[in-house]
């Protein structure tokens, strides 16, 4: 395995001991400068957010079903968000949000990648947003080999040679017990 492509931001692959790691839509672990672009470690930020926010730590927040948290009105009027420390710009997670686009070098390393291997393996997903499912195609194009492990359909079946309809993570876990 040459590189891997992730959609996830949660750094998930790194603590799991991948070394050749590209994180498609960004990762949360650090915060840019919407302005210099600037980036800073997320706990950086956060203590940035402690320090201009004494207290408030110590609050009460409900748990909401998208993984927001519910507060009291009267926080979001006194919360105090920090600015970047070399410009004064907006500060924000370093990950691609809904709506916007992947960056142009993040798309160029994958396609890159996937021009100089001899195939392409998609491992759970379902492909349904372009910013996966252009790297099938673009592979596909290129006349590489290209296998899925997925359960369920994704929006590339009529583009893979190969695909094997389970769970990825029992499926690996059983591949990787043969060859052990």
């Amino acid at each position: 395995i040459a590189l891997i492509i992730t959609q996830n931001v949660d750094g998930l692959h790194q603590k799991a001991g991948s070394r050749s790691v590209l994180e498609l839509h960004g990762g949360l672990h650090r915060v840019i400068c919407l302005a210099c672009r600037q980036a800073y470690p997320r706990a950086l930020v956060q203590e940035w957010l402690s320090e201009a926010n004494p207290g408030i730590a110590a609050e009460s927040a409900r748990a909401g079903p998208d993984g927001d948290a519910h507060v009291a009105e009267s926080l979001h009027v006194a919360f105090c968000i920090a600015d970047c420390p070399s410009c004064g710009g907006v500060l924000k997670p370093d990950v691609v949000f809904f709506g916007d686009s992947v960056p142009r070098d993040r798309v160029g390393a994958c396609i890159d990648a996937i021009d100089a291997a001899s195939g392409l393996l998609v491992v759970g997903s379902s492909l349904m947003v372009w910013s996966g499912f252009r790297f099938v195609a673009h592979a596909h194009g290129r006349g590489k080999p290209v296998m899925a492990i997925n359960l369920g359909k994704t929006r590339a079946d009529d583009l893979l040679d190969a695909k094997v309809e389970q769970d990825c993570d029992e499926f690996l876990h059983r591949l990787r017990m043969r060859s052990s």
